[in-house]
């Protein structure tokens, strides 16, 4: 085994059982695939999962059973803040071309607290709503910018990395998005050094990652940051 592979499996380990892994926070700025009733903060933003009264087609009943309870059980880490609003969408067009700045991911980027690690899972509600995409504006943003797509991800992300210095961030992308809100993504996320997490065959019951479907998501994202650590300790 190559000498700097070794000692990069060797130190991970000491770390891991030091306890230094496990106090790592991560917080997440997402939508409804993200919440559940009781689980968000600010605790008034809307839920989809758990909500007391509300039937839904859908396996996933209780909070164990998300993926982003899941990824941080699994992976050691705790959860710092979950800033997911049921329906939102990254920039201030919502459905029905609605204006959704009261909730729109540009809106609650501020609020995150003090993670190690931002995980954003957002996207969906913009293509489902199918917003307009607009150009990719990587600066001097105004408030029509973004009502956009494109612009308000690109804000989103510098706002980010600027707001939250010593945070790793990392871009979930649903599955079955339109091609553009995919391809938009992947274009800013890479244009800002931000590693983005192409979801490929989630389970879902209305809409909805199921209880297989979490699984699927917490597993696809662990695997990128397991990878992206070994790369690290090889090169």
């Amino acid at each position: 085994m190559n000498h700097k592979i070794f000692l990069g499996f060797v130190t991970l380990f000491l770390l891991a059982t030091s306890g230094l892994v496990a106090q790592k926070k991560i917080s997440i700025l997402g939508d409804s695939y993200s919440t559940f009733y009781g689980h968000v903060t600010p605790e008034t933003n809307l839920c989809w999962y758990g909500v007391p009264g509300e039937k839904k087609e859908n396996d996933v009943k209780q909070v164990e059973e998300t993926w982003w309870y899941r990824f941080i059980n699994e992976n050691g880490y705790k959860l710092e803040r979950n800033n997911s609003y049921s329906g939102s969408t990254v920039c201030h067009t919502g459905y029905e071309k609605q204006d959704y700045s009261d909730r729109s991911f540009v809106t609650r980027m501020d609020n995150l607290g003090n993670p190690d690690l931002i995980l954003i899972f957002g996207g969906t509600n913009d293509s489902w709503a199918k917003v307009p995409i607009g150009e990719y504006q990587y600066s001097d943003w105004n408030q029509a910018d973004l009502y956009k797509f494109r612009p308000a991800f690109c804000q989103l992300l510098a706002y980010l990395i600027e707001r939250y210095p010593k945070a790793e961030i990392l871009n979930i992308t649903n599955s079955e998005l339109s091609d553009h809100i995919t391809e938009s993504m992947d274009e800013i996320c890479r244009h800002y050094g931000i590693t983005n997490v192409l979801l490929r065959d989630v389970d879902k019951q209305w809409g909805h990652p199921s209880v297989k479907g979490m699984a699927s998501v917490s597993r696809q994202i662990a695997t990128v940051i397991h990878n992206r650590s070994f790369l690290c300790w090889h090169f």
